[in-house]
């Protein structure tokens, strides 16, 4: 079969037809360099199964446990289900790499689409990449020396609002396991080479070496920068989809406008790196 790349935006994102992971002779290969490439790719009505889903990210490397869950007990690779509702409104409609505040955070992630709700449930991604392709060498000269604190306090925030009798121990588990972790503002990706901002304002605490008004304002600047559309591409999703992202280049929201309607999504993140700058 002959695979087919369509690009979604001028920044970044392509849809993959004519070929299934479930297949024989699906070309992992042809799949992974377009993935590098674009970024996101997407693969429209494939509607995988759970273990199918496990299956073809075991391709991209090892599934990760998800921090809350291994501090629950788990010590199998987890899926994510996330779930808005009525009484779960979207709480990640803010630009971001996920779990940044783990010192090595996921390479890939792969979504799944459970439930779509009537209208609205849009994901939106954002060139990493680009966005500090499209910076002044000043400015790229300057940020490249940052180093972040990212830390999991908002994220704590969150899940002891909807953990019930199980928050204490999970913000608990947190706090022990998850120290503040350091991070380049400026990463290099391990594979292509290139230079993606490492950025999530909801995680992160302050820029080293900084005042905190220079670290606001240098955050600022960025949060700023990267909703520029012309950095963006934006998925109308129908059930049984499937989106990949290369986490080390993107950052990405879910778009808050779909509530208090029904929306289901399965997450499943791949192991990844400690970030890295490389000055060279």
């Amino acid at each position: 079969m002959t695979i087919s790349i369509t690009p979604v935006s001028g920044a970044l994102g392509a849809v993959i037809e004519g070929t299934d992971p479930r297949d024989d002779d699906f070309d992992f290969d042809a799949v992974h360099r377009a993935l590098l490439e674009h970024e996101v790719i997407f693969f429209p009505a494939l509607g995988l199964t759970e273990e199918e889903q496990l299956r073809f990210g075991r391709r991209f490397g090892t599934p990760s446990v998800y921090p809350v869950a291994r501090i629950l007990g788990a010590t199998e690779p987890t899926m994510t289900v996330i779930a808005d509702g009525p009484d779960s409104p979207n709480a990640a409609d803010a630009w971001h790499t996920d779990v940044s505040w783990t010192a090595t955070p996921p390479a890939y992630a792969l979504l799944h689409m459970e439930v779509v709700p009537e209208v609205g449930g849009d994901t939106l991604w954002a060139s990493a990449t680009k966005a500090y392709d499209t910076l002044s060498p000043a400015m790229q000269g300057f940020l490249c020396g940052l180093t972040v604190v990212h830390d999991h306090d908002g994220f704590a925030k969150r899940v002891a609002a909807k953990a019930g009798d199980a928050s204490a121990a999970i913000i608990e588990g947190l706090d022990r396991d998850y120290p503040p972790v350091e991070h380049p503002l400026i990463r290099t990706h391990p594979e292509t080479g290139k230079r993606a901002i490492l950025f999530a304002r909801q995680f992160i605490s302050h820029i080293k070496d900084l005042t905190e008004a220079e670290s606001r304002m240098v955050l600022d600047f960025i949060e700023t920068h990267v909703k520029e559309v012309a950095l963006h591409c934006r998925w109308s999703w129908s059930q049984g989809d499937l989106a990949i992202w290369d986490e080390r280049s993107t950052l990405h929201r879910s778009a808050a406008d779909h509530w208090p309607q029904r929306r289901v999504i399965r997450r499943l993140e791949i192991d990844g790196d400690r970030p890295f700058f490389d000055p060279s």
